[in-house]
């Protein structure tokens, strides 16, 4: 889209909100340079507070809904504020970066390049109203007093003002994930009831399940299965970490807890993932560790395999024997140990 469209289209948005401005407001009634003067500082205000949603932000940028979707997901390129539902809402000032971005991009610069120009030139934005500064850590801490206060409301309340601080997966890992890391320890340690622990559980789950249906890629890519050992029941995490892999341009598949070795047989030979992902928190006991482990590596049939979770290192030994992979720590050497495996059976399959 030319400055000229943008142009009209600053127009347009002038026209529509100096007409409602002219309508709610008794003063505009009267004509005037003063009446006309305190309509266009409520337009002002209503410009300021205005948010558009996807498919009205790529007409007035000229670029496609599945192209911002990817520079929010890979770049935070912009971060928009977010509906109770999840739907994006795009400011004023994030049109303005995605202009600055299809600017440079059009240019001939790289996407990332681009991405870090506008970002730098955008300066860090300060969190409102946050503990210690760290909106994150706010949100979090806000998520848990409210779990503890055993207030429904207020917890929706405060999940739905944490989808505002940034992409999904920055959402999960510095807000939502510790929180429910939190409440668990609450529970674990008596100072909260299970009643307590299943609402945030409940409340959290559909929220992480819907992010991550907003956050997989549009385009056709690689593909991930991720799923709990079969006697695992916690499954949250894999919601997290689905996000993690849709942000490295994967389709996250999770098949959920208490997955047996056939059912990945089964989702392998239908689905044809790229990688299995699977978590456990507590090991099985070495009798049945081995046997179960082995179980697994036959289900994947090939394709690459990472084990993550709080009781991963303890079958280390039994994962890396059959082919495996134990999950590093950090984010990105999981995504070094991924790629390499998925490099490592692609030259197989070429025959080098």
């Amino acid at each position: 889209m030319t400055k000229a469209n943008d142009e009209r289209e600053r127009r347009r948005q002038e026209g529509v909100f100096l007409g409602l401005a002219a309508r709610r407001s008794d003063a505009s009634r009267c004509a005037g340079p003063a009446r006309t003067a305190a309509a266009r500082r409520v337009l002002a205000r209503f410009i300021q507070l205005s948010r558009y949603r996807i498919h009205v932000v790529s007409e007035m940028c000229g670029v496609s809904s599945a192209t911002l979707r990817a520079w929010e997901r890979r770049y935070g390129v912009p971060s928009p504020a977010r509906t109770a539902s999840a739907y994006r809402l795009y400011s004023d000032d994030d049109v303005a970066v995605i202009k600055k971005m299809r600017d440079h991009v059009n240019g001939g610069i790289a996407a990332a390049e681009a991405a870090r120009m506008v970002l730098d030139a955008a300066g860090p934005r300060a969190p409102v109203g946050t503990s210690g500064g760290d909106a994150f850590a706010g949100a979090s801490e806000r998520i848990v007093d409210a779990a503890v206060r055993f207030d429904p409301d207020g917890l929706e309340a405060e999940v739905n003002r944490a989808l505002s601080l940034g992409p999904a997966v920055t959402i999960f890992e510095r807000a939502l994930g510790p929180a429910l890391e939190r409440i668990g320890d609450l529970w674990h340690a008596g100072k909260i009831t299970v009643a307590q622990e299943h609402l945030a559980s409940q409340v959290l789950g559909a929220t992480l399940l819907h992010l991550l249906r907003l956050a997989q890629p549009g385009e056709s890519g690689r593909r991930v299965l991720l799923a709990a050992f079969a006697d695992e029941d916690h499954v949250l995490g894999l919601f997290g970490i689905g996000l993690r892999f849709c942000s490295w341009g994967f389709r996250s598949v999770v098949l959920g807890a208490r997955t047996p070795p056939a059912a990945i047989a089964r989702a392998v030979e239908a689905l044809a993932p790229d990688l299995v992902a699977l978590t456990v928190a507590i090991p099985p006991l070495p009798p049945s560790a081995r046997e179960l482990i082995d179980a697994y590596a036959d289900a994947c049939r090939g394709v690459p395999w990472i084990v993550g979770g709080a009781g991963a290192g303890a079958l280390r030994s039994f994962i890396e024997a059959r082919g495996g992979l134990v999950a590093a720590a950090e984010a990105a050497e999981i995504r070094a140990q991924v790629e390499s495996a998925l490099h490592a059976r692609r030259r197989r399959r070429d025959g080098r």
